[in-house]
C-alpha cells in the first residue's frame, strides 16, 4: 500500500514537470520577450500604422493541428511575432488616428505580466484582498476626479461595453423592473448601450433613438417629447444614455441640461465618457465636462485615454449600493469569501467572478510618471486637435464637418469655389480614405457627419506631434486634387 502511495505521487510529479520550465528558460523566454518589444517600440515610428494579411494566406499559416509533442520556445513566439502578432492595427502608433487609439505606457504593460504571473484573481477579498484594496484605491481616484459624491463607487471593467450593461442593470434595479422599461441614446451613442438594452432583457424597441443637433449632441426637446409620448402609451423610462465625448465626433452632450431633465423625471441618468472622461484631469476637460458629477453612472475607459493597455475600463455609479443590490449573489460555494466586515467583495459590483488585476497598471502607471506627465499628455491631444481644426479652417482644399470638441476632427476634401455635387463629394473623400489606407504610413478612419462622408482623426496618442498630424492634412490635400484631378 505504501509502495503503490510512493508510486501515485511520483508519477504526479512526472507529469506537472511536463509543464513547467527551469528558472533558467523562464529567465529567457521573459528576457527575449521583453527586448522584442522594447525593440518594437523604439522601431515603431518608421513603421506603417497599419499591416495584416488576408485570411486565406493566414489560414494556411495557421489553421493546423496542435502539435503533439512541444517545440522550443523561442520558435514559438518568434512564429507569434510574425505571424500573429505583428499583423494588425499599430494602435500605439503615433499616426494611428482611426477609431479609438491606444498608446499603452510601458509601467502598465510590465504590470499586466506582473498581475498574469501572480495569477491573481480579484473576486473578492479573500482571494485578492492586496488587488482588491489597490482597485479600490484606483476607483477612488476617478471618482475625485469626476467630482462625484463620497457615496460613489464603483468596479473596473473590461471596458465600456460591460460598464453600459452593468449600469443599465442598475438603472433597471433603481427603477423597480418596471414592464416596458425604456431606455434613450442619441443617434450617436455607441452600439454598446443598444446590446446593452438586449442583454439586460428590455426590448430592442424601447432602445429609443433620441435625434442630435448641428454639433452632434442629443437633441433636447426632442427627448423631452420621446419621454412624454411613451409614458403616455404606457412605457416606462428607466434611463438616458448621454455622450461625454461621441465616438464619431467627440460630441459632448448638455450635460447639466440633461441631469436637470433626469432628475425632474426621476430617470437614471449615464454618462459614456468611455473616450473622453479623462479628459476632466485637465483644466479645460473640467470645464467641457461639467455636469458628469451629477450622473447617476459614468462609464470610463483607461485603455483609451489614460494610456493603459487593453482591457481596463470602469463603472462609477452615484450611489454604490445600486450596483452590489443586482449583483451581490452569495452562493454557498463563496460562503468562506465572507471575510471580516466592510471588506469589498468586487464580484458583488458587476457581471464578472473571475476578473483580472486591472487596477495595477493604473496604479503603477501614475506611481512611475506623476499626474503631471498624465495631464500633459491628455492636454497635448486637445492641442494638437485644436491646431488641426485651425489648419483645416484655413486650407482652400479641406473643410471641417466636426468641430474639435476634445481631441476629435471630423473634416473633408472639398476644394474652396469648386462646385462639386455631395455625392460626387463623398466619392473623392472615399477615394482618399483607400489611398490613405494603402499609401500613407498613418492610419485614418471615416465617420458620416449630417449625412456626409468624412475623414476622421482621433489624437489620443502620448507620442503624436503636430507634424504627424500635419502630414496626414497634407497627404488628404494631395490626394484629393489628384482624384479631382481625374474626373
Amino acid at each position: 500500500m505504501r509502495h503503490d502511495t510512493v508510486a501515485d505521487t511520483t508519477s504526479e510529479l512526472a507529469v506537472g514537470d511536463r509543464l513547467e520550465m527551469s528558472p533558467e528558460a523562464m529567465l529567457e523566454l521573459a528576457r527575449e520577450a521583453a527586448e522584442i518589444l522594447v525593440r518594437r517600440r523604439g522601431e515603431l515610428a518608421g513603421e506603417g500604422a497599419w499591416d495584416g494579411e488576408f485570411r486565406d494566406a493566414l489560414e494556411e499559416r495557421l489553421m493546423e493541428d496542435p502539435p503533439e509533442e512541444g517545440q522550443p520556445a523561442a520558435d514559438v513566439m518568434d512564429r507569434a511575432v510574425h505571424d500573429v502578432l505583428g499583423l494588425a492595427l499599430r494602435l500605439d502608433h503615433p499616426g494611428c488616428f482611426g477609431f479609438i487609439p491606444s498608446s499603452p505606457t510601458w509601467p502598465g504593460i510590465v504590470a499586466d505580466f506582473l498581475a498574469s504571473g501572480y495569477n491573481l484573481n480579484t473576486c473578492n477579498w479573500l482571494v485578492g484582498s492586496g488587488p482588491s484594496q489597490l482597485e479600490c484605491v484606483v476607483i477612488e481616484w476617478f471618482r475625485r476626479w469626476l467630482g462625484m459624491p463620497e457615496t460613489a463607487g464603483g468596479l473596473l471593467t473590461s471596458g465600456g461595453s460591460a460598464a453600459s450593461l452593468d449600469a443599465l442593470v442598475a438603472a433597471r434595479e433603481a427603477a423597480g423592473y418596471p414592464e416596458r422599461a425604456t431606455v434613450y441614446m442619441s443617434d450617436q451613442s455607441h452600439p454598446a448601450h443598444v446590446r446593452a438594452v438586449k442583454i439586460a432583457g428590455i426590448r430592442p424597441d424601447h432602445a429609443r433613438i433620441v435625434p442630435s443637433d448641428g454639433r452632434s449632441r442629443i437633441d433636447l426637446d426632442a427627448l423631452a417629447r420621446m419621454v412624454a409620448e411613451d409614458r403616455a402609451g404606457g412605457r416606462n423610462p428607466i434611463a438616458v444614455c448621454a455622450n461625454a465625448g461621441a465616438t464619431a465626433t467627440g460630441a459632448i452632450d448638455p450635460l447639466p441640461e440633461l441631469a436637470d431633465f433626469c432628475a425632474a423625471e426621476d430617470i437614471w441618468f449615464h454618462v459614456d465618457a468611455a473616450y473622453g472622461g479623462f479628459a476632466v484631469v485637465t483644466e479645460r476637460g473640467r470645464k467641457l465636462l461639467n455636469g458628469i458629477e451629477r450622473a447617476d453612472s459614468v462609464g470610463l475607459d483607461a485603455h483609451k485615454w489614460f494610456f493603459q493597455p487593453y482591457e481596463v475600463g470602469c463603472l462609477l455609479v452615484r450611489d454604490v449600493s445600486t450596483l452590489e443590490e443586482p449583483f451581490g449573489v452569495q452562493p454557498t460555494f463563496l460562503q468562506d469569501s465572507l471575510w471580516g466586515s466592510g471588506h469589498p467583495n468586487l464580484t458583488d459590483r458587476g457581471l464578472q467572478m473571475s476578473r483580472s488585476a486591472r487596477a495595477l497598471k493604473i496604479w503603477m502607471s501614475v506611481q512611475t510618471f506623476g499626474m503631471a506627465a498624465f495631464r500633459d499628455s491628455i492636454a497635448n491631444g486637445l492641442d494638437l486637435a485644436a491646431r488641426a481644426e485651425a489648419y483645416i479652417d484655413a486650407s482652400p482644399a479641406l473643410e471641417c464637418l466636426s468641430p474639435a470638441t476634445l481631441s476629435i476632427v471630423c473634416f473633408r476634401f472639398r476644394p474652396a469655389g469648386a462646385e462639386i455635387a455631395e455625392e460626387t463629394l463623398d466619392e473623392l473623400n472615399r477615394e482618399v480614405l483607400a489611398r490613405l489606407f494603402w499609401e500613407d504610413p498613418a492610419f485614418v478612419s471615416s465617420a458620416v457627419v449630417s449625412g456626409k462622408f468624412a475623414l476622421r482623426v482621433c489624437i489620443v496618442n502620448y507620442n503624436t506631434t503636430w507634424d504627424d498630424v500635419r502630414a496626414v492634412l497634407e497627404a488628404t490635400e494631395r490626394f484629393g486634387r489628384e482624384a479631382l484631378d481625374k474626373l
